[in-house]
C-alpha cells in the first residue's frame, strides 16, 4: 500500500470545499477519476482523520471479536461510526467537509494536511504546526530514553 506523504496546504472556500493535495489524489484515484473516502474527527486530537473507504473499513473489522450487543461493541462501534462520514471526491479533487468536522478541528481560510502513512489528517495551520514539533519532541524524548535500552548487534 502506498502511503501519504508530506505537509501540504491548501484553501477551504466559502462552501467548506477543500482540494486534496495532487500527491495524496494520485494515491487514492479511481478508474472514473474519483476517490472514496471516510472523514472522521480524531478522538486525540482536534483535526479530522481523513481514511481510504477501504482502509476504513478494514479497520471495522477489529469489531469482529466482540459481542455483536454487549457494551464494549457498542462503544467502539459508536466511536468508530457515529460521526464518520463517507464522502467522493469530486473530478477537480475536491471534497466537502461536513460542518461538524469543521467546527471540530477549528478550521477557517486555509487547512494544512499532514500525510501519516496509511491515512492522513485535516488540520487547522498553527494547530498542525505546534502537533508536528510536539510529536517531534515526543519522539525525540522517547528515543532518549530508549536508547539506553538498544544494543548494538554483533558483527
Amino acid at each position: 500500500m502506498s502511503q501519504f506523504l508530506g505537509t501540504h496546504q491548501n484553501r477551504l472556500d466559502a462552501k467548506g470545499r477543500v482540494s486534496v493535495p495532487a500527491p495524496f489524489r494520485a494515491l487514492l484515484k479511481g478508474a472514473d477519476g474519483t476517490a472514496s473516502l471516510v472523514l472522521r474527527p480524531s478522538h486525540q486530537h482536534r483535526c479530522i482523520e481523513v481514511w481510504p473507504a477501504s482502509a476504513f473499513y478494514a479497520l471495522s473489522k477489529s469489531l469482529e471479536g466482540f459481542e455483536l450487543f454487549s457494551e464494549e461493541y457498542e462503544d467502539k462501534a459508536t466511536s468508530l461510526f457515529a460521526d464518520a462520514y463517507p464522502i467522493e471526491t469530486d473530478k477537480e479533487g475536491r471534497i466537502l467537509l461536513p460542518e461538524s468536522l469543521v467546527a471540530h478541528a477549528q478550521l477557517a481560510d486555509s487547512v494544512t494536511f499532514l500525510g501519516i502513512g496509511a491515512t492522513f489528517h485535516i488540520w487547522e495551520p498553527a494547530a498542525a504546526a505546534a502537533f508536528k514539533e510536539a510529536a517531534r519532541e515526543r519522539s525525540r524524548a522517547r528515543s532518549a530514553t530508549s536508547s539506553a535500552q538498544r544494543t548494538v548487534p554483533a558483527q
